[in-house]
C-alpha cells in the first residue's frame, strides 16, 4: 500500500516538504504498554478462536519450518506459550506430530510432524496458504477502536498550548490557527482548500503530531473465515520506549503497540484501493487506506483530482464516519461492514463548490481556507528553513526578495517557497564548491531557476 503521494512540481509534494524533514513524528513518549495492550490468551478459547483454526496455523507453521522450537512457533503465530502447548498436545495425541527434542527447561521443546500431520498441513494449506500471527476476532478489533476512539467524551482534548507547539513556525494567522483548534476539538471533518504550494499537506500531516498517544493495532483480523492485515510497520510507528517492557508477556502479542496512525493518499486513489485486496500468496486479504487509518487521521489529498468524483469519494468516507463502519468489499465475492473512526481531513487546491455537491459540504465541519503568508509569517518561516541548512541570510537579500521579487512580480508569498528557494541555493553553491550564502545574487538565481529566466523583475536600483 502506498501511503503517500506524490505530485508534480510545487504541489502537495512540495507543501508535505515545506515543514521540513521530521515533521511527521514527535518525540515518542514513554508510555505504559500494559494497560493500552488486551490481555495474554492463556487457553484456545481465550483466543477467541475455533480450535481447528488455531490447530492449522499451527501446523502450517510447522511444515513451513520442519522441526521446530516451541519458542519460534510462539514468536511466528503471536500466541502465547500455554496456547501453542494445548495445540500440541493435541496433535501428540491425533498422531500428527511428536517431539523431536526435549532441553532442560520446560520450553525447551522442538517439535515436528509426522506423515499423518504433513497431510493434514497439505489440507489446511488447500483452504489457506496463511500462517503468519493469529487474527484476533472482529468483535475484539471493534472493541479495541470504540476503547481508542478519539470522539469519546474522556478522550484527550489538543489544547492551544499543544496547537501552537506544533504550529509555531509555521507563519499561519491567529485566526486560521483558532479554526484548526476548533476543528480538531469537534473531531468533525475539515477541509483546507487554497493555492497549491499554500502548505495545507504540511498543515494536515502535522495535525498528526498532536495525537501520538499509544494505541493498539492488530496484526490481522479474523473477517468471517477470512483473514485481513491491519497492521503496517510504515503507518503504525511504534514507541521508541515503553515501560514495563517485563510486564508486556502478560500482554496479548497478536497486538502491537503503536502511535496513532497517519494515512495519506491523495491523486493516486481509486475505488479499488477502497475496497479488501487479496494477496493469494500470503492466503489474506489487505485492508483498505481508510481503516489502517482507524483510531488515527486520514488525510486526503488533491480532492477533486481522484480517480473517482470527489461527491462519491466524499459521501463514502462522511457516511462511513457517521455509521462507524465502512462496508468494503472482497474482490468478486461479498461485502462486510467494518469498523471505522478516524480523523478526516481533506485538502484541495480547486474552489470547494467546484468539487463537491452542497450536501457533502454541509456535512463537512469546517472549512478553512490557506493562503499566501503575511509578509511577517513569510520572513519567519525562510529563516527557519535558511537556519536549518546552516545559512544566515542577509538583510538586504530578504528585503529584495520579499518587495523585488514578490511584490513586483505579484507572486504571492506562499509556505512552499521557502525551503525550494533555500534548497536551490544549497544546489548552487554546491555545485559550484563554495559554502551557500543568501544574498541577492544566489536569491536571485534560484528564483529564476524555480520561476524561469523571464521571471525576475528589471532593476530600479541597487538593493544591495
Amino acid at each position: 500500500m502506498e501511503a503517500l503521494t506524490g505530485s508534480a512540481g510545487l504541489g502537495a509534494a512540495a507543501e508535505a516538504a515545506a515543514g521540513g524533514a521530521g515533521e511527521r513524528l514527535a518525540p515518542p513518549l514513554e508510555i505504559d504498554a500494559v494497560p493500552v495492550l488486551p490481555r495474554q490468551a492463556r487457553t484456545i478459547r481465550d483466543t477467541g478462536l475455533e480450535p481447528r483454526f488455531v490447530t492449522a496455523l499451527v501446523v502450517k507453521a510447522m511444515h513451513a519450518s520442519g522441526r521446530t522450537a516451541l519458542s519460534v512457533l510462539t514468536g511466528r503465530l503471536r500466541l502465547s506459550v500455554s496456547v501453542v502447548r494445548e495445540v500440541m498436545q493435541h496433535l501428540v495425541a491425533a498422531q500428527q506430530a511428536e517431539v523431536a527434542y526435549s532441553g532442560d527447561s520446560d520450553i525447551d521443546v522442538h517439535y515436528q510432524l509426522t506423515a499423518y500431520g504433513q497431510r493434514a498441513a497439505a489440507d489446511y494449506l488447500l483452504a489457506s496458504r496463511y500462517a503468519g500471527p493469529a487474527p484476533v476476532p472482529l468483535a475484539a478489533w471493534r472493541a479495541a477502536i470504540e476503547e481508542q476512539s478519539l470522539r469519546r467524551d474522556d478522550a484527550l482534548r489538543v489544547t492551544p498550548a499543544d496547537l501552537q507547539a506544533v504550529l509555531a513556525d509555521d507563519g499561519l494567522e491567529p485566526a486560521v490557527r483558532e479554526l484548526v483548534g476548533a476543528a480538531l476539538r469537534s473531531n468533525r471533518p475539515l477541509l483546507l482548500f487554497g493555492p497549491s504550494g499554500s502548505g495545507k499537506t504540511t498543515l494536515a500531516r502535522k495535525l498528526a503530531r498532536l495525537r501520538q498517544e499509544p494505541v493498539a493495532v492488530p496484526y490481522a483480523v479474523l473477517v468471517n473465515h477470512e483473514i485481513v492485515q491491519i497492521y503496517d510497520p510504515v503507518l503504525h510507528p511504534a514507541p521508541l520506549a515503553s515501560r514495563g517492557m517485563e510486564e508486556r508477556r502478560s500482554c496479548d502479542a497478536r497486538w502491537a503497540l503503536c502511535q496513532r496512525p497517519l494515512v495519506h493518499v491523495g491523486a493516486e486513489l481509486t475505488r479499488d484501493m477502497l475496497e479488501l485486496r487479496h494477496d493469494p500468496s500470503g492466503g489474506l486479504f489487505h485492508a483498505p487506506p481508510q481503516l489502517l487509518a482507524n483510531n488515527g487521521l486520514l488525510v486526503v489529498d488533491d480532492l477533486g483530482r481522484q480517480r473517482m468524483p470527489a461527491g462519491e469519494l466524499l459521501h463514502r468516507l462522511l457516511g462511513a464516519l457517521e455509521q462507524g463502519r465502512d462496508h468494503v468489499a472482497v474482490p468478486n465475492g461479498p461485502t462486510h461492514a467494518l469498523p471505522f473512526d478516524a480523523s478526516l481531513v481533506l485538502a484541495t487546491s480547486l474552489a470547494p463548490e467546484s468539487v463537491l455537491d452542497d450536501s457533502c459540504l454541509r456535512r463537512i465541519g469546517y472549512r478553512i481556507g490557506i493562503g499566501p503568508l503575511s509578509e511577517a509569517g513569510y520572513r519567519a518561516l525562510l529563516l527557519r528553513q535558511a537556519r536549518l541548512n546552516r545559512i544566515e541570510p542577509e538583510a538586504g537579500a530578504l528585503d529584495y526578495l520579499v518587495h523585488e521579487l514578490h511584490r513586483r512580480t505579484r507572486r504571492p508569498m506562499l509556505a512552499a517557497y521557502p525551503q525550494e528557494l533555500v534548497q536551490r541555493i544549497r544546489d548552487f553553491a554546491g555545485f559550484a564548491g563554495r559554502a551557500p550564502r543568501f544574498d541577492v545574487d544566489s536569491v536571485a538565481q534560484a528564483w529564476s531557476s524555480l520561476f524561469g529566466a523571464g521571471s525576475l523583475p528589471i532593476p530600479t536600483g541597487d538593493v544591495r
